[in-house]
């Protein structure tokens, strides 16, 4: 994307540079190694900084071209690959998932107590249900109840004992559920499961459809679920606050008498990630790698409707539905279950077909718009878009996990109160 003077574009430089001085501060803090921010508005390049190290141990500066673990900001690729192939008419939204993985049919849901407590599903999983999360699946790392023990103990992990994606949702469905289909929301491997759909639908493995109708076609050539022998260089470190709890998973919420007061401990070198090495477990919800500029390439997409630069990956209209609030009665998270640990706070936030969508910025206590749809990631990457205010956002870190510090919040605000048009 082509960088413009920030006037251009309705933002006061002066202001605007409170974003340099807060990602600054982030690092003199030690609150973070090293992070990037971009702002983006009217498909124009307002700011785009860096500021500390990839790598403490070595002094790898984190540069614009560093390379991170994004995490769950996977999701919305996986979904928007699902949409095109619902686009092409392989799949209805309210189609049972045991449709195409016939494994899930007979998928019981837990009724309290004991894991072996079930009962049948009282309406069939959907496809609807995966993008929503509202399948019933969960994430063993919540460490909740024993529907969490129970994938923990069948492994349900990337990386994990399974050989490919097919083998590890195989094991998802022989799970009980958290709860019936469509009844809460609840986070969990809802966009794995998806991804395999994506395989079933597209004859093609993740990482190949990915690939070939979406990275290539986008431009998104530093994006994959490993890094390439010649840029292990490029590849962050990850680290972990040096106080408080260990959350080497991806973690509970920090409570703000609890956040840690700075400092890091390394979590994992980068020269040992898993991820320089390839895989053949996709994981849909979390598996990806990726930069500052290929993310806003896929961003910028999303906020013109499907195209960027002549390339049209889904139609407008379809992407205007993902973006609408796709919870029972328009209801927000917070009323479809009680709060754990997501990506985004629940009050006032409502869930499209793959992010979070804001309903009511008052209730969700933030400076957006109504309409303005987001994810992150568990090592705290973040990104939102605002149709509204034609604004793209993306922020990338290495911080493990997302709860730490309130830095989406703080970073909402140093965009927004720099606007002037």
């Amino acid at each position: 994307m082509l960088t413009v003077d920030p006037q251009e574009v309705g933002f006061c430089p002066q202001r605007l540079a409170g974003v340099s001085r807060w990602l600054k501060a982030q690092v003199d803090q030690q609150r973070l190694s090293g992070a990037s921010v971009l702002v983006a508005r009217e498909g124009r390049v307002a700011l785009q900084e860096a500021a500390g190290l990839a790598d403490q141990d070595t002094g790898q500066p984190f540069d614009l071209d560093t390379i991170v673990r994004i995490y769950s900001m996977t999701k919305p690729v996986t979904s928007v690959a699902a949409m095109m192939l619902y686009e092409q008419g392989k799949f209805h939204l309210d189609d049972p998932v045991a449709k195409f993985l016939p494994e899930f049919g007979a998928t019981q849901v837990w009724c309290g107590g004991d894991v072996d407590n079930v009962a049948p599903q009282d309406m069939q999983m959907t496809i609807r249900h995966l993008m929503t999360h509202t399948s019933g699946l969960t994430y063993g790392f919540m460490g909740a109840n024993v529907v969490d023990e129970a994938y923990r103990r069948a492994n349900i992990e990337f990386p994990g004992t399974a050989e490919n994606l097919a083998q590890l949702v195989e094991r998802v469905a022989g799970l009980p559920l958290l709860c019936q289909p469509g009844s809460q929301w609840n986070y969990g491997v809802s966009t794995d499961v998806l991804g395999r759909l994506v395989e079933v639908w597209s004859g093609l493995s993740l990482r190949d459809f990915f690939v070939q109708h979406i990275f290539t076609p986008l431009g998104m050539q530093d994006t994959d679920f490993h890094v390439a022998r010649d840029n292990h260089h490029r590849l962050a470190s990850l680290y972990a606050p040096e106080s408080g709890p260990d959350m080497s998973g991806v973690g509970r919420p920090a409570m703000d008498d609890k956040a840690p007061r700075g400092g890091l401990k390394l979590q994992e070198p980068a020269r040992q990630s898993r991820f320089l090495k390839p895989t053949k477990l996709y994981s849909g919800g979390g598996g990806l790698t990726s930069t500052l500029a290929d993310y806003a390439r896929f961003c910028q997409m999303l906020l013109n409707d499907g195209e960027l630069s002549g390339t049209r990956l889904l139609g407008r209209k379809t992407v205007e539905y993902m973006r609408m609030n796709h919870l029972p009665e328009d209801s927000d998270m917070a009323a479809m279950g009680q709060p754990v640990w997501s990506e985004t706070s629940y009050d006032g936030i409502g869930f499209g077909l793959g992010f979070a969508v804001v309903l009511d910025p008052v209730k969700a206590q933030v400076i957006t718009s109504p309409g303005e749809h987001h994810w992150g990631g568990a090592a705290s990457t973040f990104f939102w878009l605002d149709p509204q205010e034609e604004l793209c956002v993306i922020f990338l870190t290495q911080l493990m996990p997302s709860s730490t510090y309130p830095i989406r919040r703080e970073l909402r605000t140093q965009v927004y109160q720099a606007l002037t048009d």
